[in-house]
């Protein structure tokens, strides 16, 4: 009757593992999915980059350092490796594109320029769509790290392989500013 109540014990120790090893390479999968998704719409935006400035560059001819920063950061976003590299980099992209179209504001021909204007609204709703793949990888990425570090699981995620997904995070303190919004006319 022992002998029949440990094998039930280790038979459900043995189930429980087998659950909690394919439930962490499940979520592994979904974290991964989520980065792809990130890199897509990344792509997406860098594809974007060289359309945007091409369209403005005839017109901002005195503005070439705003250009080569936009087109250094951007090649420079492009060797990202990993989240926390890719979140400092797409930072600095990010800024630079805001001074871009700060500056394509100041010209009326860029303004009224329809290729201009559908370029910058191609490239603020893929700005949404990465905001969005972003959370939605943070939110998976926090699901799994909890899943690893929660008892008794994580007596055994460590040392079968499952290392902590890293998280998108704001590095740059311009990025954490509050922006100022102006309605008044001057």
């Amino acid at each position: 009757m022992l002998g029949f109540i440990l094998l039930a014990v280790v038979a459900l120790l043995v189930v429980w593992a087998i659950a909690s090893y394919n439930r962490l390479v499940g979520m592994r999968n979904q974290v991964l999915n989520g980065w792809r998704q990130i890199d897509v719409q990344l792509k997406r935006r860098h594809d974007l980059i060289p359309n945007l400035v091409n369209a403005v560059r005839g017109s901002m001819d005195f503005e070439r350092d705003t250009l080569t920063a936009v087109m250094d950061a951007r090649a420079k976003a492009l060797t990202a490796t990993g989240p926390a590299d890719a979140a400092q980099k797409e930072g600095q992209l990010s800024v630079a594109l805001g001074r871009l179209l700060a500056v394509a504001e100041n010209y009326p021909t860029l303004k009224s320029n329809d290729n201009v204007k559908m370029l910058q609204e191609e490239l603020s709703a893929t700005e949404n769509k990465v905001g969005f793949a972003r959370q939605f990888y943070n939110d998976i990425a926090t699901g799994f790290n909890t899943a690893q570090q929660v008892f008794p699981t994580s007596i055994f995620a460590g040392a079968l392989g499952f290392k902590p997904a890293e998280l998108f995070e704001i590095t740059e303190v311009a990025d954490r500013a509050v922006p100022t919004v102006d309605l008044s006319r001057r």
